[in-house]
């Protein structure tokens, strides 16, 4: 989105400065994809995906799932839109359909594992304090 000089953006766009809240729609739209992603299973779904293509079988393994289970989480992630699928010959082949959820789940991963790190880790003294 561009802003115009009087701080709006397009036609359409949804301008989000720092100090502006998102419209409900928006916020009820982002409310459900955390929902979907508050499962670990399904996190763990979309990570595995994010590394590459699957079918369900590969991805139940992987995500040490049931292939139902793992089969109803992939539902629930195609229907949102975060995942898409494709068949090659009798097996279905899913996918990431939305890169923007890999980026936040990765971005989400990442920080939790820096700061476990951090916790577990000696102390460090600070030069020239004392301390």
């Amino acid at each position: 989105m561009t802003p115009t000089p009087d701080g709006a953006g397009a036609p359409g766009d949804v301008p989000l400065a720092d100090h502006d809240d998102p419209p409900p729609e928006l916020l009820t739209e982002a409310a459900a994809a955390f929902g979907l992603l508050a499962s670990s299973a399904r996190l763990h779904i979309v990570w595995a995906l994010a590394q590459g293509e699957s079918d369900v079988s590969g991805l139940a393994e992987r995500v040490g799932g049931a292939l139902p289970a793992v089969s109803q989480h992939l539902t629930k992630l195609k229907l949102a839109g975060l995942v898409g699928s494709r068949r090659e010959g009798r097996r279905m082949v899913y996918f990431v359909a939305d890169p923007d959820v890999v980026t936040v789940v990765r971005l989400m991963v990442t920080q939790l594992a820096s700061r476990a790190e951090a916790s577990t880790a000696p102390p460090r003294r600070l030069r020239g304090t004392g301390a």
